[in-house]
């Protein structure tokens, strides 16, 4: 933290007064999220809070100085949200700023999630420590709002959605980040590394701590990343990261009910109450091996005549599912997607059918190809417009598997439409229970999907799989031409190299 930014009281003082944070985190109960507050503060450990503070964090001592980023890997019901709510009253109440704060300028304190729904739930009880603590209910200015706690001191604290671009030019005296293994990937290829990256600099005038929490889920993304790089002894000092079961952060939590979990779902539950990273779940793609096969400011490209094109349509399968139509061409060794088409629920089927079928006609497509999930309706609905819609001999992880090395090996020219490169790279590789078997599919969480990715997938994979021309050599010529029997001409086949 900047030096100028002077601490009204110590986090361990915050803590032990009645009038401020005493009744907030009570107890033994507590007792873990209170040696964690008071050492990310850069504050002395008792030997007893060292012992608890070394076994969440893997490291011996306490940092020295206040944390840069303090990352709480913690199971569900395991009490961060309550306890980040403490972090944030004190930096935004005890903190005082006046000494680099503008006439005028308000800092801000911002909570951010996947959605403003989730990031309330920090906000109220933020609210519920202003409005409890006799020391801290004088600090606020007004009445709050449903978003927003006004301080006198030029502090805002307010719910932010997890968005990149409206978090930019603000001066932040620190961010509260919440369940950052799960935040959407609909908006942004990489929407943690975007956002985190975008609200570092916020912090760079008052030196305000990043915090973010979290439950983990699969092995990829920042929280995983943070973990394996600063977790432990050997990490970046100034990065704390703690990792725990739910009941070691809450011992009041129900053994029951984490038992219970369990034994539904052994995996599901290692992870939403033992705090360990699933190791079903894995990334499929890198963004850089989709970038490397983006064509930058290329949204469509128009039919050429004399080209042969193939589309894939994607029919929606209720629910929140698009109906999503790709077209791609090849040139020599490279497969080129031309267009994509999403046209998303509320429309009429019929209606989407027959807007497909012209950008096909436009394309001089007469055949698209789909899966076979959605019966006979686009059959149906295609034929009508003189489209003759055929079934997929892949499934969609089939589809995904052979889009892999396609894109690895950079084979494959994509174009910028909504969603691809995000649809693309949320993609994840599970393991079945059961049969032990993999599929690929967008994550297993609230708001994903991957229409548009399907697609454009299909569409690539199916040039590849069409037929080939036949390639006449001049040896091949001249057998045809030179006479006698014992020619076997029939081994030379349709999309052979003679």
């Amino acid at each position: 933290m900047n030096p100028a930014c002077r601490p009204l009281c110590t986090m361990r003082e915050a803590l032990a007064d009645p009038a401020i944070f005493a009744e907030i985190l009570p107890g033994e109960t507590w007792a873990p999220w209170r040696a964690i507050l008071i050492a990310s503060r850069g504050e002395e450990l008792t030997d007893d809070e060292r012992a608890i503070f070394t076994a969440l964090t893997g490291r011996e001592r306490e940092p020295e100085h206040p944390v840069d980023e303090l990352w709480g890997i913690v199971g569900r019901r395991g009490g961060k949200s309550r306890a980040f709510s403490v972090l944030g009253a004190y930096l935004a109440g005890l903190v005082d700023y006046s000494a680099i704060q503008g006439i005028g300028e308000r800092f801000k304190l911002p909570i951010m999630a996947a959605t403003t729904v989730q990031a309330a739930k920090i906000f109220s009880y933020m609210r519920g420590v202003f409005e409890y603590s006799a020391e801290m209910r004088d600090m606020v200015d007004g009445e709050p709002t449903a978003d927003t706690i006004r301080l006198r001191a030029g502090v805002d604290i307010e719910v932010r959605p997890a968005n990149y671009k409206t978090i930019r030019g603000e001066t932040l005296i620190g961010c509260l980040c919440d369940e950052v293994a799960f935040w959407s990937l609909e908006n942004s290829a990489n929407p943690d590394t975007l956002i985190l990256d975008a609200v570092r600099p916020g912090m760079a005038t008052t030196g305000g701590p990043l915090c973010v929490l979290s439950s983990p889920y699969a092995r990829k993304g920042e929280l995983y990343r943070t973990h394996q790089r600063d977790f432990g002894p050997n990490g970046d000092p100034v990065v704390l990261v703690l990792r725990a079961p739910s009941q070691t952060m809450n011992p009041s939590l129900d053994p029951a009910v984490v038992k219970r979990a369990y034994t539904r779902d052994p995996a599901a539950a290692a992870a939403e109450y033992g705090a360990e990273f699933r190791r079903d779940v894995e990334a499929f793609i890198t963004l850089e091996a989709v970038q490397a096969c983006m064509d930058a400011g290329v949204r469509e490209r128009p039919p050429v005549e004399g080209t042969r094109y193939v589309a894939f349509v994607d029919p929606a399968g209720g629910g929140a599912d698009s109906m999503t139509l790709g077209i791609a061409h090849r040139e020599k060794d490279l497969t080129f997607l031309d267009a994509i088409r999403e046209e998303t629920v509320g429309t009429s089927p019929a209606l989407v059918v027959e807007r497909f079928a012209e950008t096909l006609k436009t394309y001089g497509i007469r055949k698209v190809t789909g899966d076979k999930y959605a019966g006979e309706w686009p059959r149906e609905q295609f034929a009508k417009h003189g489209i003759t819609y055929e079934i997929s001999d892949k499934s969609k992880t089939e589809i995904y598997a052979a889009f892999l090395p396609i894109l690895n090996s950079q084979s494959a020219r994509l174009i910028e439409a909504p969603k691809l490169e995000a649809q693309i790279v949320s993609l994840e590789r599970r393991t079945t229970r059961g049969t032990g078997r993999d599929i690929i599919d967008h994550p297993q969480v609230k708001g994903a999907h991957d229409d548009v990715a399907n697609a454009a997938a299909g569409a690539v994979v199916l040039v590849g799989s069409g037929p080939k021309p036949l390639i006449i050599t001049a040896e091949a010529a001249a057998f045809f031409k030179s006479p006698g029997p014992g020619r076997n001409r029939h081994r030379y086949r349709y999309g052979s190299t003679l």
